[in-house]
């Protein structure tokens, strides 16, 4: 476990404060992973997807996009009313706004490789490359300010996201066959 008054994980000090506030405030973990797993998945499904539709690059970027930021707003709003509703009146609306930023930074650093590469199987790999970055470094984090056993949650992160992935990759591919189209 980290001792909030140092910092041993090499991480720079506004991060080990924020994460620190995140330990005492455990119910942070629940918004951040709400928001980055369901990023995570639906991102990953729509690139994909989208990907294996045979769309160009562009189309997938601005996609992507567009469903992203609408999808963080629409998280935010949720888990703010869920929270009200609960009767947490206090931390609703910082509970939204990490919910949401979860998302739309989760789904923004996924939709990197296709700003830079051409190729959208390849970018579909290093989109896989980040993803799993990004599930690693977040259970890693959670497992040494928590003294949360990192290896289960971080397999247990990978396995739905692969699982969605390959029903949009399906899906994509059913869709090309069904419809006799290509984007």
């Amino acid at each position: 476990m980290v001792n909030c008054d140092t910092n041993p994980i090499l991480i720079p000090p506004i991060w080990g404060y924020i994460f620190c506030v995140m330990k005492i405030e455990n119910s942070v973990w629940s918004s951040l992973v709400l928001g980055m797993h369901d990023a995570l998945v639906s991102t990953l499904g729509l690139v994909v997807g989208l990907s294996f539709a045979d769309a160009t690059q562009y189309i997938i970027v601005l996609t992507g996009l567009i469903a992203s930021v609408a999808a963080g707003l629409s998280m935010m709003a949720s888990e703010y009313l869920s929270q009200k509703a609960g009767g947490n009146m206090r931390g609703a609306f910082r509970r939204g706004i990490m919910t949401g930023a979860a998302y739309v930074f989760t789904a923004a650093m996924l939709l990197v490789p296709f700003l830079f590469i051409s190729n959208t199987m390849i970018a579909v790999i290093m989109t896989y490359v980040v993803a799993t970055s990004i599930i690693f470094f977040f259970n890693y984090l959670k497992s040494k300010l928590n003294g949360q056993r990192f290896w289960p949650a971080f397999f247990e992160m990978m396995m739905v996201c692969f699982i969605v992935t390959m029903a949009s990759f399906i899906i994509g591919e059913g869709a090309k066959v069904l419809f006799g189209i290509s984007i």
